[in-house]
């Protein structure tokens, strides 16, 4: 089987830019939902010590050495402020049966702490009980980049709960996951790594 060629563009000048969107903001939004993601709520605490936490699937791995994730946050969020002030904050990455939290932490107005079971982290933040893993972070580095800002958090501590069904987000929907086998050997390795 023949493949097709590819096609090297000569470099762009530096000062160019990107092509306008021919897209709308809502289309944008459908086709960045096909990306099937991890549910995570972000924790840390405010000035006066009372715990935050944001529903959040725009979690990723950075680097093993040194250990960093990252998460965004849009620059609407009243949350922002608080995030970007603490030292500290903790990544909880959810099990399935943890839905109503997810659900829970994404809701405005409510007191979204009332009756949730958390533990302190080694710096304060809070630690959901029953968690499929947390990366307890350094609060090591933000950048405002359009509407959000990302945090990338250098790891200090992370455990997890081997077996633990995920909960997945997909196209507006939650899901959880049908194992369809391990991968070889060869494809084992992180992607991208």
């Amino acid at each position: 089987m023949r493949r097709a060629p590819c096609f090297v563009t000569p470099p762009l000048p530096r000062s160019a830019a990107a092509l306008p969107p021919r897209f709308s903001p809502r289309e944008f939004r459908d086709a960045l939902g096909m990306f099937a993601t991890g549910v995570t709520i972000v924790t840390a605490c405010d000035a006066d010590g009372a715990p935050i936490g944001m529903t959040a699937n725009s979690f990723n791995s950075v680097s093993l050495t040194p250990p960093l994730v990252l998460w965004s946050l849009a620059h609407k969020a009243t949350s922002l402020p608080v995030f970007s002030k603490a030292r500290h904050y903790a990544i909880n990455v959810l099990t399935v049966e943890q839905r109503a939290l997810a659900e829970r932490f994404a809701t405005r107005g409510i007191d979204r702490w009332a009756g949730v079971a958390h533990r302190p982290g080694l710096h304060g933040a809070p630690l959901l009980d029953g968690a499929a893993a947390v990366f307890e972070c350094f609060n090591r580095s933000q950048y405002l980049e359009g509407d959000h800002t990302i945090f990338v958090g250098e790891v200090e501590r992370c455990s997890h709960q081997g077996g633990a069904s995920p909960l997945l987000y997909h196209g507006g929907v939650f899901f959880t996951e049908h194992a369809l086998g391990r991968l070889s050997a060869a494809a084992a390795s992180p992607m991208g790594k």
